[in-house]
């Protein structure tokens, strides 16, 4: 990583408030350059608190952006951080509503040309292509990083049409602990107090509607822009990593924009810029990449960006299981269009007897965090275990095999029960019998005929379903197998199905595994610059200066923990998610978070799956004597015919609770 401290501009900063037309105040931080002429401005937008949250991350890319000629600003949506108004729902219609009023107010300033770009990572990423979708006149470019274009089908919420179990609770329950924090004092004055009840006034858990919705009706449509791209008006540059999970959106987008207007880089990195070297690597100069997008598109310089391959990719090499990796070894390709002329469907026929998959409710234990961060956990460690508790077809590799896209699954299916999800992962099998997870896909049974319906299975059928894995760019090499494991649980990545245990007859006469083979004489002169940010915010991390801590632990805790109790069949898998610990700010601000995730199945019954996740926060000014934190508590019950989901908040200041709630609901189980 190259720190950069001299830039072609000298920069100044300001916080600043922005007046919406309701009289609601959005709270901005603005990185300018020292220039007498405008500038375009470039807009990073979403909940997570400017102050203190993203403060480090955020002072890696705007003060870099502004050193090179831009207004680069950050802005904390509605009820969120030290801006004012109430929560709503994530993307709600107000939402990406002011999000449009503060692209206006940005391109009227004096300061500014007329000419706005949006980008951001997850959040941030997706308000830039939804309120791009709504075509403010002066939004003219995006760079969309680990985002999605589908908030039902690839998001935290569903897969397949089934309930994604980890992610749904987790970050439901994650939004619940982040939407109650207070404001800060330090920004907002006096008034934090007031503005902090009257948010935990409005607080309802995401978790409520997003089980409520569970096929893609018009909330997840109208939420998405997967089925409206012809509304982005604006350039878009679509990012995305092999290990995150919403990397199936930037083939979409390649596929579907104008190509005069779209380029997409998939790399091989978890749900993070590019630029951070976090794991897997390699990083890339991420900020130079994106200063030729907006270059292009905001100024109309020449840059060449228009020039590179409409979709750059990494195509990794085999790697041993690992559940971290540095860097990946590989080569970037491009290609020209997408679906490219470089790939070719090449079918793989299952063979043997029919054979009956039935596997115990633990299966996916080993399954890695949904959206890996680049900690020593994340990803899956070796797959046999998994592979033994899965139906297994595999395939030999006469020379290397390269795959690029999405492989697909026809199988051939006989089900007794009228529920129940197929669970499909392919694995890099190396001779000493290592089981390397490339990637999967799953099919709730239900969701057969479209993610918009319910259509029971008729007991004793047989019928062929296909589906999608996720994409993915991998490289099997010879004298490795390809293995395709099939399994109809993946707990607790997919919440079962009442009736899953019995299973499902796999007929092998008539079913495929379809691989999107590319060319291996196809490649590119592709490279990127080194990675380069601005110098670091200096934020310390340790302990609070008066020894505060949520818990007392003997020693640190697991990332991820397995727990078996032999005698009753459960299985236990804790997680703690590794958002923080104790951060001390420049400005004396001490944030400490700690998270548990627990998820727990006995292995012979769907119906005893539950979910729970606790958080502690506390936010402290020593100077100010002002001390509060956050506790909530989160946990989701079934039974065959609802969810059960219990939410606690109790929020502290000064020792003093000064707001206690809890929510009690029980939500039909109408397709999960």
């Amino acid at each position: 990583m190259r720190i950069r401290t001299s830039f072609p501009h000298e920069t100044v900063h300001d916080d600043v408030r922005i007046p919406l037309q309701d009289g609601t105040q959005l709270y901005a931080r603005v990185w300018r350059p020292l220039t007498q002429e405008p500038v375009p401005a470039i807009l990073e937008y979403l909940p997570y608190r400017l102050t203190d949250w993203t403060a480090p991350r955020d002072g890696q890319r705007h003060p870099w952006y502004a050193g090179h000629g831009y207004a680069s600003v950050r802005v904390d949506v509605r009820g969120h951080g030290n801006s004012e108004g109430l929560p709503g729902d994530a993307y709600s219609a107000t939402e990406l509503a002011d999000g449009v009023e503060v692209v206006d107010w940005l391109a009227a300033q004096p300061w500014c040309d007329g000419r706005v770009g949006m980008f951001g990572i997850s959040w941030g990423g997706f308000d830039s292509l939804r309120i791009a979708a709504l075509a403010p006149e002066p939004l003219k470019a995006v760079v969309t990083v680990c985002s999605t274009d589908d908030r039902y089908d690839n998001d935290v919420h569903y897969m397949g049409g089934s309930v994604l179990a980890a992610d749904m609770h987790a970050w439901a329950a994650t939004m619940l602990a982040f939407v109650s924090r207070p404001p800060d004092p330090l920004h907002v004055g006096d008034a934090w107090r007031e503005m902090w009840l009257a948010r935990l006034d409005a607080v309802e858990p995401f978790v409520h509607t997003w089980l409520g919705h569970q096929t893609r009706d018009d909330y997840w449509r109208h939420g998405g822009v997967r089925e409206d791209h012809d509304a982005i008006g604006a350039a878009v540059l679509a990012v995305g990593g092999w290990h995150d999970p919403y990397r199936d959106t930037v083939l979409r987008l390649v596929e579907h924009l104008p190509a005069d207007r779209v380029r997409g880089i998939i790399g091989p990195w978890s749900h993070q810029y590019p630029d951070r070297g976090l794991p897997p690597g390699p990083a890339i100069g991420f900020l130079q990449e994106t200063l030729r997008w907006w270059d292009q598109h905001l100024k109309g310089v020449d840059t060449g960006v228009m020039r590179e391959p409409l979709l750059r990719a990494y195509v990794s090499d085999s790697h041993p299981p690992a559940t971290v990796l540095d860097a990946l070894p590989g080569r970037w390709v491009g290609e020209p269009a997408w679906p490219s002329p470089h790939v070719t469907t090449v079918a793989y026929g299952l063979q043997g007897a029919p054979v009956l998959v039935r596997s115990p409710q633990h299966t996916g234990v080993d399954a890695g965090r949904f959206r890996p961060l680049g900690n020593d956990a994340d990803l899956p460690p070796d797959q046999r275990e998994e592979d033994a508790r899965s139906a297994c077809f595999e395939f030999a590799t006469g020379e290397e095999t390269w795959v690029l896209g999405r492989p697909r699954v026809r199988l051939r299916v006989t089900s007794e029960v009228s529920r129940g999800q197929i669970v499909a992962r392919l694995c890099d099998v190396a001779p000493d019998g290592s089981s390397t997870l490339v990637t999967r896909g799953v099919l709730n049974l239900s969701a057969r005929h479209g993610r918009d319906r319910t259509v029971p299975w008729e007991p004793g059928a047989t019928q062929e379903v296909a589906f999608e894995l996720n994409a993915i760019g991998h490289a099997f090499p010879p004298g490795h197998r390809i293995r395709l494991a099939v399994s109809s649980a993946y707990w607790p990545w997919i919440w079962p199905q009442p009736g899953s245990q019995a299973g499902f007859t796999l007929e092998p006469a008539g079913s495929f595994l379809e691989l999107p083979v590319r060319a291996r004489e196809a490649t590119s002169d592709i490279a990127f610059e080194e990675p380069e940010q601005s110098a670091p915010l200096g934020v310390t991390r340790g302990v609070a200066a008066d020894g505060w801590s949520p818990a007392t632990l003997d020693e640190p805790r697991p990332e991820r923990l397995v727990v078996r109790d032999v005698a009753k069949g459960e299985w236990r898998l804790e997680v703690d998610p590794r958002y923080g610990g104790t951060r001390v700010y420049p400005d004396g601000l001490e944030i400490t978070e700690d998270a548990l995730e627990t998820y727990t199945i006995d292995e012979q019954d769907p119906l005893s799956a539950r979910t729970r996740s606790d958080w502690t926060i506390r936010l402290h000014r020593p100077e100010l004597a002002w001390d509060t934190t956050v506790r909530t508590r989160s946990e989701i019950t079934c039974d065959g015919t609802d969810f059960h989901t219990s939410d606690e908040v109790v929020c502290t200041a000064g020792g003093e609770v000064v707001f206690h709630r809890t929510w009690e609901k029980r939500i039909p189980r109408t397709a999960g």
